[in-house]
Protein backbone atom coordinates (compact mmCIF):
# COMPACT_ATOMS: atom_id res chain seq x y z
CA UNK A 1 0.00 0.00 0.00
CA UNK A 2 1.11 3.57 -0.28
CA UNK A 3 0.97 6.57 1.94
CA UNK A 4 1.92 8.90 -0.92
CA UNK A 5 0.62 7.45 -4.15
CA UNK A 6 -0.38 9.98 -6.83
CA UNK A 7 -3.97 10.96 -6.03
CA UNK A 8 -6.55 11.38 -8.80
CA UNK A 9 -9.79 13.03 -7.66
CA UNK A 10 -12.99 12.49 -9.68
CA UNK A 11 -15.43 15.44 -9.61
CA UNK A 12 -18.51 16.36 -11.61
CA UNK A 13 -22.17 17.23 -11.39
CA UNK A 14 -24.61 14.47 -10.33
CA UNK A 15 -25.30 11.46 -12.55
CA UNK A 16 -22.54 11.91 -15.12
CA UNK A 17 -21.16 8.43 -14.35
CA UNK A 18 -18.44 9.25 -11.82
CA UNK A 19 -19.15 6.17 -9.71
CA UNK A 20 -19.32 3.90 -12.77
CA UNK A 21 -15.90 5.22 -13.80
CA UNK A 22 -14.58 4.80 -10.26
CA UNK A 23 -15.78 1.19 -10.13
CA UNK A 24 -14.35 0.49 -13.59
CA UNK A 25 -10.93 1.77 -12.54
CA UNK A 26 -11.04 0.11 -9.12
CA UNK A 27 -11.98 -3.23 -10.68
CA UNK A 28 -14.69 -3.91 -8.11
CA UNK A 29 -18.04 -2.45 -7.12
CA UNK A 30 -17.28 0.08 -4.38
CA UNK A 31 -19.54 3.04 -5.13
CA UNK A 32 -23.25 2.33 -5.47
CA UNK A 33 -24.24 2.90 -9.10
CA UNK A 34 -27.83 3.80 -9.91
CA UNK A 35 -29.53 6.27 -12.28
CA UNK A 36 -30.49 8.49 -9.39
CA UNK A 37 -28.65 11.79 -8.80
CA UNK A 38 -26.84 12.02 -5.49
CA UNK A 39 -26.34 8.31 -4.80
CA UNK A 40 -22.66 8.87 -3.90
CA UNK A 41 -22.39 11.27 -0.96
CA UNK A 42 -18.99 10.72 0.65
CA UNK A 43 -15.46 10.54 -0.62
CA UNK A 44 -14.52 7.00 -1.65
CA UNK A 45 -10.88 5.90 -1.87
CA UNK A 46 -9.40 3.04 -3.87
CA UNK A 47 -5.96 2.11 -5.13
CA UNK A 48 -5.61 1.07 -8.75
CA UNK A 49 -2.86 -0.12 -11.05
CA UNK A 50 -2.55 0.89 -14.69
CA UNK A 51 0.25 -0.75 -16.68
CA UNK A 52 2.49 -1.18 -13.62
CA UNK A 53 1.76 2.33 -12.30
CA UNK A 54 -0.23 2.67 -9.10
CA UNK A 55 -2.58 5.50 -8.15
CA UNK A 56 -5.04 6.42 -5.45
CA UNK A 57 -8.38 7.49 -6.92
CA UNK A 58 -11.05 9.40 -5.02
CA UNK A 59 -14.74 9.53 -5.96
CA UNK A 60 -16.78 12.49 -4.70
CA UNK A 61 -20.49 13.25 -4.54
CA UNK A 62 -22.18 15.06 -7.40
CA UNK A 63 -21.68 18.84 -7.09
CA UNK A 64 -24.44 21.37 -7.73
CA UNK A 65 -24.23 25.11 -7.08
CA UNK A 66 -27.94 25.84 -7.48
CA UNK A 67 -29.25 23.65 -4.65
CA UNK A 68 -29.72 24.87 -1.07
CA UNK A 69 -30.05 21.36 0.40
CA UNK A 70 -27.64 21.19 3.40
CA UNK A 71 -26.38 17.79 2.23
CA UNK A 72 -25.49 19.28 -1.17
CA UNK A 73 -23.50 21.96 0.64
CA UNK A 74 -21.63 19.28 2.62
CA UNK A 75 -20.91 17.41 -0.63
CA UNK A 76 -19.41 20.58 -2.09
CA UNK A 77 -17.18 20.92 0.97
CA UNK A 78 -16.17 17.24 0.70
CA UNK A 79 -15.20 17.73 -2.94
CA UNK A 80 -13.14 20.82 -2.12
CA UNK A 81 -11.26 18.95 0.61
CA UNK A 82 -10.64 16.06 -1.80
CA UNK A 83 -9.32 18.38 -4.51
CA UNK A 84 -6.93 19.91 -1.99
CA UNK A 85 -5.44 16.40 -1.63
CA UNK A 86 -5.29 15.83 -5.39
CA UNK A 87 -2.27 15.62 -7.65
CA UNK A 88 -4.60 15.68 -10.65
CA UNK A 89 -8.34 16.37 -11.04
CA UNK A 90 -10.59 14.36 -13.37
CA UNK A 91 -13.55 16.62 -14.20
CA UNK A 92 -16.21 14.19 -15.48
CA UNK A 93 -18.90 15.40 -17.90
CA UNK A 94 -21.71 13.66 -19.78
CA UNK A 95 -21.52 13.29 -23.58
CA UNK A 96 -25.08 11.96 -23.66
CA UNK A 97 -26.40 15.29 -22.36
CA UNK A 98 -23.73 17.66 -23.60
CA UNK A 99 -22.49 20.87 -22.03
CA UNK A 100 -24.87 22.56 -19.57
CA UNK A 101 -24.91 25.33 -16.96
CA UNK A 102 -23.98 22.98 -14.08
CA UNK A 103 -20.78 22.06 -15.95
CA UNK A 104 -19.97 25.76 -16.36
CA UNK A 105 -20.57 26.43 -12.65
CA UNK A 106 -18.24 23.63 -11.62
CA UNK A 107 -15.60 24.57 -14.21
CA UNK A 108 -15.55 28.14 -12.90
CA UNK A 109 -15.07 26.88 -9.33
CA UNK A 110 -12.12 24.74 -10.46
CA UNK A 111 -10.17 27.58 -12.05
CA UNK A 112 -8.65 28.58 -8.71
CA UNK A 113 -7.03 25.16 -8.22
CA UNK A 114 -3.38 24.76 -9.22
CA UNK A 115 -3.55 21.02 -9.95
CA UNK A 116 -3.76 19.79 -13.56
CA UNK A 117 -7.37 19.24 -14.69
CA UNK A 118 -8.44 16.70 -17.31
CA UNK A 119 -11.98 16.96 -18.69
CA UNK A 120 -13.25 13.38 -19.02
CA UNK A 121 -16.27 13.25 -21.34
CA UNK A 122 -17.96 10.09 -20.08
CA UNK A 123 -20.72 8.14 -21.88
CA UNK A 124 -18.95 8.64 -25.23
CA UNK A 125 -20.35 5.27 -26.22
CA UNK A 126 -20.52 5.90 -29.98
CA UNK A 127 -19.17 8.21 -32.69
CA UNK A 128 -21.98 10.76 -32.33
CA UNK A 129 -21.38 11.15 -28.61
CA UNK A 130 -17.63 11.42 -29.16
CA UNK A 131 -18.36 14.41 -31.41
CA UNK A 132 -20.57 15.93 -28.69
CA UNK A 133 -17.62 15.54 -26.29
CA UNK A 134 -15.75 18.22 -28.23
CA UNK A 135 -18.21 20.79 -26.81
CA UNK A 136 -16.40 20.59 -23.49
CA UNK A 137 -13.30 22.28 -24.94
CA UNK A 138 -15.31 25.49 -24.50
CA UNK A 139 -14.85 25.20 -20.72
CA UNK A 140 -11.21 26.13 -21.21
CA UNK A 141 -9.82 24.36 -18.15
CA UNK A 142 -8.11 21.30 -19.62
CA UNK A 143 -7.83 18.80 -22.44
CA UNK A 144 -10.92 16.71 -23.22
CA UNK A 145 -10.80 12.89 -23.17
CA UNK A 146 -13.84 10.99 -24.53
CA UNK A 147 -14.33 7.73 -22.59
CA UNK A 148 -17.03 5.13 -22.05
CA UNK A 149 -16.98 3.66 -18.55
CA UNK A 150 -19.64 1.10 -19.45
CA UNK A 151 -17.70 -0.10 -22.53
CA UNK A 152 -14.24 0.42 -21.01
CA UNK A 153 -13.14 2.64 -23.91
CA UNK A 154 -10.77 5.60 -24.01
CA UNK A 155 -8.88 4.94 -20.80
CA UNK A 156 -5.57 4.00 -22.46
CA UNK A 157 -5.14 7.50 -23.90
CA UNK A 158 -6.41 9.13 -20.70
CA UNK A 159 -3.93 7.29 -18.48
CA UNK A 160 -1.09 7.71 -20.95
CA UNK A 161 -1.45 11.47 -20.53
CA UNK A 162 -2.05 11.24 -16.77
CA UNK A 163 1.27 9.41 -16.40
CA UNK A 164 3.06 11.95 -18.60
CA UNK A 165 1.67 14.81 -16.52
CA UNK A 166 2.56 13.22 -13.20
CA UNK A 167 6.05 12.28 -14.39
CA UNK A 168 6.65 15.93 -15.23
CA UNK A 169 5.68 16.97 -11.69
CA UNK A 170 8.42 17.25 -9.02
CA UNK A 171 6.56 15.30 -6.29
CA UNK A 172 8.19 11.97 -5.34
CA UNK A 173 5.89 9.09 -4.38
CA UNK A 174 6.97 6.38 -1.96
CA UNK A 175 5.75 3.00 -0.78
CA UNK A 176 4.12 2.64 2.62
CA UNK A 177 4.11 -0.12 5.22
CA UNK A 178 1.33 -2.66 5.61
CA UNK A 179 -1.92 -1.23 6.90
CA UNK A 180 -4.26 -2.46 9.58
CA UNK A 181 -7.71 -2.51 7.98
CA UNK A 182 -10.52 -1.62 10.40
CA UNK A 183 -14.16 -2.02 9.31
CA UNK A 184 -16.49 0.30 11.20
CA UNK A 185 -19.89 -1.38 11.20
CA UNK A 186 -23.31 -0.81 12.72
CA UNK A 187 -26.84 0.40 12.12
CA UNK A 188 -27.63 3.80 10.61
CA UNK A 189 -27.06 6.90 12.72
CA UNK A 190 -25.16 5.31 15.60
CA UNK A 191 -22.14 7.56 15.04
CA UNK A 192 -19.88 5.58 12.70
CA UNK A 193 -19.00 8.60 10.58
CA UNK A 194 -18.42 10.72 13.69
CA UNK A 195 -16.05 7.98 14.84
CA UNK A 196 -14.08 8.23 11.59
CA UNK A 197 -13.94 12.00 11.88
CA UNK A 198 -12.76 11.80 15.50
CA UNK A 199 -9.98 9.39 14.53
CA UNK A 200 -8.86 11.36 11.47
CA UNK A 201 -9.17 14.77 13.05
CA UNK A 202 -11.04 16.12 10.02
CA UNK A 203 -14.54 16.05 8.60
CA UNK A 204 -13.84 13.47 5.93
CA UNK A 205 -17.21 11.70 6.14
CA UNK A 206 -20.49 13.59 5.95
CA UNK A 207 -22.19 13.61 9.35
CA UNK A 208 -25.85 14.50 9.85
CA UNK A 209 -28.76 13.35 11.98
CA UNK A 210 -30.43 11.70 8.98
CA UNK A 211 -30.27 7.88 9.32
CA UNK A 212 -28.41 6.34 6.42
CA UNK A 213 -26.43 9.45 5.44
CA UNK A 214 -23.37 7.33 4.63
CA UNK A 215 -24.33 4.97 1.81
CA UNK A 216 -20.98 3.66 0.62
CA UNK A 217 -18.05 1.89 2.22
CA UNK A 218 -15.61 4.77 2.55
CA UNK A 219 -11.89 3.96 2.82
CA UNK A 220 -9.92 6.49 4.87
CA UNK A 221 -6.15 5.93 5.31
CA UNK A 222 -4.78 7.40 8.56
CA UNK A 223 -1.76 7.10 10.82
CA UNK A 224 -2.56 6.51 14.49
CA UNK A 225 0.24 6.33 17.06
CA UNK A 226 2.70 5.55 14.28
CA UNK A 227 0.63 2.76 12.73
CA UNK A 228 -0.86 2.89 9.24
CA UNK A 229 -4.57 2.16 9.41
CA UNK A 230 -7.28 2.03 6.76
CA UNK A 231 -10.69 2.88 8.18
CA UNK A 232 -13.54 1.27 6.23
CA UNK A 233 -16.71 3.15 7.18
CA UNK A 234 -19.64 1.04 6.02
CA UNK A 235 -23.18 2.13 5.34
CA UNK A 236 -25.62 1.56 8.17
CA UNK A 237 -27.19 -1.90 8.16
CA UNK A 238 -30.98 -1.73 8.41
CA UNK A 239 -33.39 -4.33 9.76
CA UNK A 240 -34.14 -7.11 7.29
CA UNK A 241 -37.62 -5.82 6.53
CA UNK A 242 -36.17 -2.55 5.25
CA UNK A 243 -33.52 -3.92 2.93
CA UNK A 244 -35.69 -4.64 -0.10
CA UNK A 245 -34.74 -1.49 -2.03
CA UNK A 246 -31.75 -1.89 -4.30
CA UNK A 247 -29.59 0.67 -2.49
CA UNK A 248 -30.21 -0.85 0.94
CA UNK A 249 -29.60 -4.33 -0.49
CA UNK A 250 -26.13 -3.27 -1.58
CA UNK A 251 -25.52 -1.72 1.84
CA UNK A 252 -25.88 -5.09 3.59
CA UNK A 253 -23.65 -6.81 1.04
CA UNK A 254 -21.06 -4.08 1.33
CA UNK A 255 -20.90 -4.36 5.12
CA UNK A 256 -20.21 -8.07 4.86
CA UNK A 257 -17.57 -7.51 2.18
CA UNK A 258 -15.96 -4.79 4.29
CA UNK A 259 -15.64 -7.21 7.22
CA UNK A 260 -14.06 -9.76 4.89
CA UNK A 261 -11.51 -7.16 3.75
CA UNK A 262 -10.75 -6.05 7.30
CA UNK A 263 -8.31 -7.21 9.95
CA UNK A 264 -10.75 -6.17 12.68
CA UNK A 265 -14.38 -5.04 13.00
CA UNK A 266 -15.44 -2.13 15.18
CA UNK A 267 -19.15 -2.42 15.96
CA UNK A 268 -20.64 0.93 16.95
CA UNK A 269 -23.88 0.82 18.93
CA UNK A 270 -26.02 3.63 20.33
CA UNK A 271 -25.71 3.71 24.12
CA UNK A 272 -29.14 5.34 24.41
CA UNK A 273 -31.07 2.64 22.58
CA UNK A 274 -29.85 -0.63 23.99
CA UNK A 275 -28.91 -3.64 21.91
CA UNK A 276 -31.05 -4.28 18.83
CA UNK A 277 -31.46 -7.28 16.56
CA UNK A 278 -29.40 -5.42 13.97
CA UNK A 279 -26.53 -5.00 16.41
CA UNK A 280 -26.62 -8.71 17.21
CA UNK A 281 -26.67 -9.62 13.55
CA UNK A 282 -23.57 -7.65 12.61
CA UNK A 283 -21.72 -8.83 15.72
CA UNK A 284 -22.35 -12.44 14.68
CA UNK A 285 -21.34 -11.54 11.12
CA UNK A 286 -17.84 -10.67 12.36
CA UNK A 287 -17.60 -14.03 14.13
CA UNK A 288 -18.77 -15.89 11.03
CA UNK A 289 -15.96 -14.21 9.08
CA UNK A 290 -13.41 -15.09 11.77
CA UNK A 291 -12.47 -11.46 12.46
CA UNK A 292 -11.64 -9.75 15.78
CA UNK A 293 -14.37 -7.57 17.27
CA UNK A 294 -14.36 -4.41 19.36
CA UNK A 295 -17.72 -2.97 20.46
CA UNK A 296 -17.96 0.80 20.98
CA UNK A 297 -21.00 1.80 23.06
CA UNK A 298 -21.24 5.28 21.57
CA UNK A 299 -23.03 8.55 22.49
CA UNK A 300 -22.26 7.82 26.14
CA UNK A 301 -22.19 11.55 26.91
CA UNK A 302 -25.96 11.47 26.30
CA UNK A 303 -26.41 8.56 28.74
CA UNK A 304 -24.28 9.70 31.68
CA UNK A 305 -22.91 13.17 32.47
CA UNK A 306 -19.26 13.43 31.36
CA UNK A 307 -16.95 12.50 34.25
CA UNK A 308 -13.68 12.83 32.39
CA UNK A 309 -13.17 9.08 32.44
CA UNK A 310 -15.22 6.94 30.06
CA UNK A 311 -13.48 3.84 31.38
CA UNK A 312 -14.74 4.41 34.92
CA UNK A 313 -17.20 1.79 36.18
CA UNK A 314 -20.80 2.74 36.96
CA UNK A 315 -24.07 0.82 37.45
CA UNK A 316 -25.28 1.81 33.97
CA UNK A 317 -22.06 0.59 32.36
CA UNK A 318 -22.30 -2.68 34.28
CA UNK A 319 -25.88 -3.11 33.02
CA UNK A 320 -24.70 -2.60 29.44
CA UNK A 321 -21.91 -5.16 29.83
CA UNK A 322 -24.37 -7.64 31.34
CA UNK A 323 -26.78 -7.12 28.42
CA UNK A 324 -23.98 -7.73 25.91
CA UNK A 325 -22.95 -10.92 27.70
CA UNK A 326 -26.51 -12.24 27.87
CA UNK A 327 -27.75 -11.31 24.40
CA UNK A 328 -24.71 -12.04 22.24
CA UNK A 329 -22.79 -14.72 24.16
CA UNK A 330 -21.31 -15.90 20.85
CA UNK A 331 -19.00 -12.87 20.90
CA UNK A 332 -18.34 -12.70 24.63
CA UNK A 333 -14.66 -12.34 23.72
CA UNK A 334 -15.27 -8.90 22.14
CA UNK A 335 -13.55 -5.95 23.81
CA UNK A 336 -16.07 -3.32 24.94
CA UNK A 337 -15.42 0.41 25.21
CA UNK A 338 -17.65 3.38 26.07
CA UNK A 339 -17.22 6.34 23.75
CA UNK A 340 -18.52 9.70 22.64
CA UNK A 341 -17.30 10.14 19.08
CA UNK A 342 -18.98 13.54 18.77
CA UNK A 343 -16.96 14.75 21.77
CA UNK A 344 -13.87 12.81 20.60
CA UNK A 345 -13.81 10.97 23.94
CA UNK A 346 -12.67 7.39 24.36
CA UNK A 347 -10.86 7.17 21.00
CA UNK A 348 -7.55 6.06 22.52
CA UNK A 349 -9.34 3.31 24.41
CA UNK A 350 -11.01 2.10 21.22
CA UNK A 351 -7.82 2.05 19.17
CA UNK A 352 -5.81 0.37 21.94
CA UNK A 353 -8.54 -2.28 22.04
CA UNK A 354 -8.29 -2.71 18.26
CA UNK A 355 -4.51 -3.14 18.46
CA UNK A 356 -4.90 -5.69 21.26
CA UNK A 357 -7.60 -7.64 19.40
CA UNK A 358 -5.48 -7.85 16.24
CA UNK A 359 -2.44 -8.90 18.28
CA UNK A 360 -4.48 -11.72 19.82
CA UNK A 361 -5.87 -12.64 16.39
CA UNK A 362 -2.28 -13.50 15.51
CA UNK A 363 -1.60 -15.33 18.81
CA UNK A 364 -0.09 -18.82 18.84
CA UNK A 365 -0.09 -21.26 21.79
CA UNK A 366 2.75 -23.73 22.23
CA UNK A 367 1.75 -27.34 21.49
CA UNK A 368 2.98 -28.68 24.82
CA UNK A 369 1.12 -26.07 26.85
CA UNK A 370 -1.99 -26.55 24.72
CA UNK A 371 -2.09 -30.31 25.30
CA UNK A 372 -1.62 -29.89 29.06
CA UNK A 373 -4.60 -27.52 29.15
CA UNK A 374 -6.81 -29.99 27.28
CA UNK A 375 -5.72 -33.01 29.32
CA UNK A 376 -6.46 -31.14 32.56
CA UNK A 377 -9.86 -30.13 31.17
CA UNK A 378 -10.74 -33.75 30.36
CA UNK A 379 -9.66 -34.86 33.82
CA UNK A 380 -11.88 -32.16 35.35
CA UNK A 381 -14.87 -33.04 33.18
CA UNK A 382 -14.66 -36.45 31.49
CA UNK A 383 -17.23 -37.05 28.77
CA UNK A 384 -19.12 -40.28 28.17
CA UNK A 385 -22.09 -40.77 25.88
CA UNK A 386 -24.17 -43.97 25.87
CA UNK A 387 -21.35 -45.77 27.62
CA UNK A 388 -18.79 -44.58 25.08
CA UNK A 389 -15.87 -42.56 26.48
CA UNK A 390 -14.75 -39.49 24.58
CA UNK A 391 -11.10 -38.52 24.47
CA UNK A 392 -9.06 -35.79 22.82
CA UNK A 393 -5.82 -37.65 22.16
CA UNK A 394 -3.90 -34.50 21.24
CA UNK A 395 -4.50 -30.97 20.00
CA UNK A 396 -2.51 -28.62 17.80
CA UNK A 397 -2.76 -25.07 16.45
CA UNK A 398 -2.04 -25.10 12.70
CA UNK A 399 -2.85 -21.45 11.99
CA UNK A 400 -3.71 -17.99 13.28
CA UNK A 401 -6.05 -15.19 12.12
CA UNK A 402 -8.11 -16.43 13.91
CA UNK A 403 -6.30 -18.87 16.23
CA UNK A 404 -7.41 -22.25 14.91
CA UNK A 405 -7.10 -25.48 16.88
CA UNK A 406 -7.58 -29.05 15.69
CA UNK A 407 -8.47 -31.66 18.29
CA UNK A 408 -7.70 -35.25 17.24
CA UNK A 409 -10.38 -37.38 18.92
CA UNK A 410 -11.33 -41.00 19.29
CA UNK A 411 -14.95 -40.21 18.27
CA UNK A 412 -15.71 -36.87 16.63
CA UNK A 413 -19.47 -37.48 16.86
CA UNK A 414 -19.23 -37.13 20.65
CA UNK A 415 -17.43 -33.76 20.45
CA UNK A 416 -20.64 -31.74 20.61
CA UNK A 417 -20.97 -27.99 20.85
CA UNK A 418 -21.17 -27.66 24.64
CA UNK A 419 -17.96 -29.65 25.16
CA UNK A 420 -16.20 -27.64 22.46
CA UNK A 421 -17.22 -24.47 24.33
CA UNK A 422 -15.87 -26.00 27.57
CA UNK A 423 -12.49 -26.72 25.95
CA UNK A 424 -12.38 -23.24 24.39
CA UNK A 425 -13.10 -21.63 27.76
CA UNK A 426 -10.26 -23.62 29.35
CA UNK A 427 -7.86 -22.38 26.67
CA UNK A 428 -9.05 -18.81 27.25
CA UNK A 429 -8.56 -19.15 31.01
CA UNK A 430 -4.84 -19.53 30.34
CA UNK A 431 -4.67 -17.26 27.30
CA UNK A 432 -7.64 -14.84 27.29
CA UNK A 433 -7.10 -13.74 23.67
CA UNK A 434 -9.49 -10.83 24.14
CA UNK A 435 -11.16 -9.56 21.01
CA UNK A 436 -10.60 -12.55 18.75
CA UNK A 437 -12.75 -15.57 17.95
CA UNK A 438 -11.27 -19.04 18.23
CA UNK A 439 -11.92 -21.91 15.85
CA UNK A 440 -11.91 -25.40 17.34
CA UNK A 441 -12.27 -28.31 14.94
CA UNK A 442 -12.39 -32.07 15.49
CA UNK A 443 -10.71 -34.82 13.52
CA UNK A 444 -10.45 -38.55 14.04
CA UNK A 445 -6.99 -39.47 15.28
CA UNK A 446 -4.99 -41.77 13.04
CA UNK A 447 -5.15 -44.67 15.50
CA UNK A 448 -8.96 -44.41 15.63
CA UNK A 449 -9.49 -43.70 11.93
CA UNK A 450 -8.57 -47.25 10.95
CA UNK A 451 -10.50 -49.08 13.63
Amino acid sequence: MSASLPTLVIVGRPNVGKSTMFNRLAGRRIAVVQDQPGVTRDRLYAEVEWKDRRFRIVDTGGILFSDDDPLIEQIRVQAQVAMAEADLVLFVTDSAEGLNSADWDLANSLRSFEQPIFVVANKSDNEDRSLVAQEFHALGIGDVYPVSSLQDKGFDILFRDIIKTLDAAPSPFKEEDDELKLAIIGRPNVGKSSMVNALTGENRVIVSDIPGTTRDAVDTPITYKGRNIRLIDTAGIRRRGKTQGSIEYYMVLRAQKAIRRADCALLVVDGREGLTDGDKRVAKMSKDEGKPLVIAINKWDLVEPPDGNLGKSSPIKKDWLRILGNEIPEVSYAIKRFTSAQEESGMDGVMNAVFKAVENWNFRVGTGVLNRIVQDAQFERPLTRKGLPFKVRYITQPSTCPPTFIAFCNNIDLFHFSYQRFIENKIREQFPMEGTPIELRARASSEDRHK
